[in-house]
Parts: structure tokens; sequence; C-alpha cells
């Protein structure tokens, strides 16, 4: 069977097995549809394979009669906002974000510059059906180029912050894009900024000099970097740059989760209000907010768009996700890691203390993520295994299953990016919080 994940949120596949050019075009095509045949961003992260799909893109678009807006290689985040700044009807970022570099997929974008919320994208993923059978049709769209694609998102970002005040700083940085296309505007940013920039991976041809999703098991080289440069900071970034992991000056892996963290208790200061986090996120952020009179905490589903959709509902100031996505409505509705290193340097900036101090400031809890192995088809007997086991916690049904206790809590859902369970649990104590963890994958995997 091929290896193909179609959501509403997109598509992933590896090149060749699930993947091909045919079914490519189909899917462009089919946002072409959605989007009227109005003018749409397409823009890629580095992969070798990235021409191959943009090739197959460009073809389905041209055949719907789309005006074609090609970014070459950007970030996820540039791409939503040249959506919105070129008035296009659509946008489609090639990435398979944090996936090995055999994957490669398609992100698509509306009118807004959002990712596709359930609506449109089952309106997409009908589109796709409708099609499959259909011939593609004459071309009759055009493709024009866009020059300096991140200018526009950079002039954006710095706009938030207090540029003077890093700029008198001038803090040390260590970037590692990992030859992704945070490359293409990481650099420039921070040199904006007035940092002192060290780059690891700067050229974003998808060469990953180490597996490219951000976690402490692959980011070696950049704690020891920034060790080896006298760092203020380290940053890492995915290869499509929406996520942003975090060390400390002292070469210690801070993590993601302490991203939204970091960025909440900067904004928060400055703007108080509403903040927005995932249900698989630490609760550190809440911790956070509580600090602050006027701010209110909330949880949204996982995924971009549910995040978004609550940051609308309750006004927030601030958005995102566990996985060091940080959304700022005053930048754009996608999660950015150029927003987060922007407003961690403004923290370290204004705040009169390191970056270690900063984080140890907050409240200790430690977070445990595991993947099992699951076709989607099974997920419902693995959250079923979930229900069963534990009958004194609070439960909370919707995305997966989670439950909450005093001190403790622990989630179970189907990913929408990968053929697994992801396995989510949080203590304040570390053995508790890998003993729940252990215990619920125990579980999930007797059910499978």
């Amino acid at each position: 069977m091929p290896t193909r994940i179609l959501s509403i949120s997109g598509l992933r596949g590896i090149v060749g097995d699930g993947l091909e050019a045919e079914f490519l075009s189909t899917f462009a095509r089919a946002v072409g549809r959605v989007a009227n045949g109005g003018a749409v961003v397409v823009s890629r992260d580095g992969r070798d394979s990235g021409m191959m799909v943009r090739d197959a893109v460009l073809a389905g678009l041209a055949a719907e009669g789309c005006h074609v807006f090609d970014a070459g290689i950007a970030s996820t985040p540039t791409c939503g906002l040249l959506v919105r700044r070129l008035d296009a009807a659509a946008g489609l970022q090639i990435t398979a974000s944090h996936n090995p570099a055999e994957w490669n997929g398609l992100k698509p974008f509306d009118a807004a510059g959002r990712v596709f919320n359930a609506e449109i994208g089952a309106r997409l993923v009908e589109a796709i059906a409708s099609l499959e059978d259909e011939p593609l049709g004459e071309a009759s769209g055009v493709v024009e180029m866009i020059d300096s694609p991140g200018a526009d998102h950079r002039d954006t970002v710095t706009g938030i912050v207090d540029v003077q005040a890093i700029r008198v700083r001038r803090p040390r940085v260590v970037l590692d894009c990992n030859h992704g296309s945070g490359a293409v505007l990481g650099p420039e940013l921070l040199e904006a900024l007035g940092c002192e920039v060290t780059v690891l991976g700067g050229v974003p041809d998808g060469e990953f000099s180490h597996m490219p999703e951000p976690l402490e098991s692959h980011l070696g080289g950049l704690c020891q970097a920034v060790l080896d440069h006298n760092a203020d900071v380290g940053f890492a970034q995915d290869p499509d740059a929406d996520r942003l992991a975090i060390v400390d000056q002292s070469g210690r892996y801070i993590g993601e989760e302490l991203t939204m963290a970091l960025s909440a208790d900067r904004v928060l200061s400055v703007h108080p209000g509403p903040v927005v986090v995932n249900g698989s996120s630490s609760r550190v952020t809440a911790d956070i907010v509580e600090r602050y009179p006027g701010s209110s905490f909330h949880r949204s589903h996982v995924g971009e768009a549910n995040v978004v959709a609550t940051m609308d509902d309750v006004g927030a100031v601030l958005g995102g996700e566990g996985n060091g996505g940080v959304i700022d409505p005053r930048v754009g509705d996608i999660r950015d890691s150029f927003v987060g290193m922007a407003l961690v340097l403004e923290g370290l900036a204004t705040g009169g203390q390191s970056l270690s101090e900063w984080v140890d400031s907050f409240p200790v809890y430690e977070i445990v993520k595991r993947k099992v192995p699951c076709p989607a088809d099974r997920v419902p007997a693995a959250v079923e295994a979930l229900r069963l086991a534990f009958d004194d916690a609070t439960v909370t049904e919707g995305d997966g299953l989670r439950l909450d206790w005093e001190d403790r809590w622990v989630q179970v859902r189907g990913s929408n990016t990968e053929p697994i369970v992801r396995v989510i649990s949080e203590a304040p104590d570390a053995a508790v919080a890998h003993r729940l963890c252990d215990s619920v994958v125990q579980r999930v995997q007797e059910a499978l």
C-alpha cells in the first residue's frame, strides 16, 4: 500500500511510494478548484524532490487557469504571509515539515494565509476525489517569479519587537537551519536585529546534517556550537521553519515546549490578554499566563487551524503549539519560528538575565512524548484502551482522549501527519511522567 497521508490539513508521502507526479497534480488542481481558479502562491523547503513536486504542482494549477506566484525556496510562514500580501486566493507550501528526507508533501493555505480549516479541507478532499479520473486539461495559467520573498516577512517580524534594545544587547546566536528553508530568512532576520550570528546548515538544499525534527537527540551539534562560540542562545528550526527549539548559553537543550512559554512571558509583559495552546502542550504556559492580570489561558484541539480558530474566538494576543510553533496575530495566523526567535531575543534584551536564568524562573514539568506505530483505522481502539484503563481522571474527548489528574495528565491521539498514535504525558516529577507514559504506551500496544 502506498505511503501517503492525506488529510484536511494537507498531504505527505514518500516520493515514489505514494507521492507521484500524477497525484501531486491532482492535489494542486483541487486547490485551484477550491480557490476558484484564482492566484496561488507556491514555495518549497529545499528537499531534493522539491523541484519534481513543484513541476507537478505547477502543471495542476496551470490546468485550472491559476496565476502562480512562485516564491522558490521559502519557509512555510513566509508562504502564508505572501498569500495575504499578494492578495492571492490560496497558497501551497511544498514540504514534509519534520519528516525524513525521503518524504515530501503539500500544505495548503486559504486566502487569509491560514492553513485550511476543517470545512475548506473537506472541500479539498472532495475535489481530489472528483478529479482523480478527470484527465489533465490544457494549461492556461501563468507563472510569475517572486523576488526577495522574505523581505516583507522580515520587516513584519522586526516591527513587533524592540529592535534597538536587541541591537544594544547584541546577542551572540547560533542558528541551526539544518539546510532547510529557514536558511533563506533566518540569518537575514537575526542580522537585522543586530545579532552576532553563527549559522549551521545555512545552504537550503535539503541535505540535512541531522534528523530534521528538532529534538534533543538530534541537536548535539548545536549544543556544542553554542559552547564553542560562547553564544547567548542557540536556535534550531525544522525544514520548513514553522517550529523552533532552543538551547541556552550553557549548551542545555531547552526544547520546543518552552518556546511558547518564553514567547508568552515576553508578550504578556507588554500586552496582557488571552493565550491559546493546544491540548498536547505543557502546563507551563498556563502557569505563565496566571502571572499576568488581565490575561486568560485557553486550550484548543491539536492542529494549527484549531488553535487559530480558538484565538479568533477569544481575541488572543498569542497562540501556539508545544512543538515550538508560535502564532502572533500581529505577524500572521500561522506558526512561525522567526516570531519565536524575535520574541526570545527581545526578552533577553529587556529582562536583564541570561536565558538559563529566565527559564529557571518557570515552574518545572517533565513532558514525555512517544510515538506508537498505528494505522489510522486502529486509532479508536488505542483511545478506547486508555479510557478503560483509568477511571479516576477528568476526561476530555474530541481530540483523541486526554486524562487529567491534579498533578499530571496524559493524552492519546492519532497523528494527522504520520501513521502513528502520539502518547504525551506530563508531571512535575520526571519519574511519574515517564511511568505514566510507559503504562499508557503498553496499553495502547496491547490494544493494537
